[in-house]
């Protein structure tokens, strides 16, 4: 496959990958690309994301290193539905609420997942921005 539009995407350090596979599936939608066993690709809508379980010292989990640095931000059509399906799964939720920006209303929440992971859920308005 060649694309001459660059992707950006993400790899999360969990401490079972099949686990991860398993719940990403399940609330989310992921669909899994391929598998090597402690790494992983999967996708939503088209999105891709990669798991990895930590690696001594230079790759560690949110809940090894007792932060996170990182919000992963997933834009889709209703906010609602998929922080609740991930909240059904397990998820510690935040309620979807609309923002004022200068682009309009951004209607957004999220929810921490099981890895200790930051995902913020929102519609899709701030891909167009003040452009568009």
């Amino acid at each position: 496959m060649t694309s001459s539009t660059p992707i950006i995407s993400l790899m999360l350090a969990v401490p079972d990958t099949a686990a991860a596979v398993e719940w990403y599936t399940q609330a989310l939608g992921a669909r899994v690309m391929w598998s090597l066993g402690s790494v992983a690709g999967l996708e939503i809508d088209g999105a891709p994301f990669f798991l990895h379980e930590p690696v001594a010292e230079s790759f560690v989990s949110p809940q090894e290193a007792g932060i996170t640095t990182a919000r992963v931000e997933l834009f889709v059509d209703d906010p609602d539905a998929v922080t609740a399906r991930a909240v059904a799964a397990g998820a510690e939720g935040r309620a979807v609420e609309e923002h004022t920006t200068p682009w309009g209303i951004h209607r957004q929440g999220g929810f921490t997942d099981p890895f200790g992971h930051s995902w913020s859920v929102g519609d899709r308005s701030p891909l167009a921005g003040l452009g568009g």
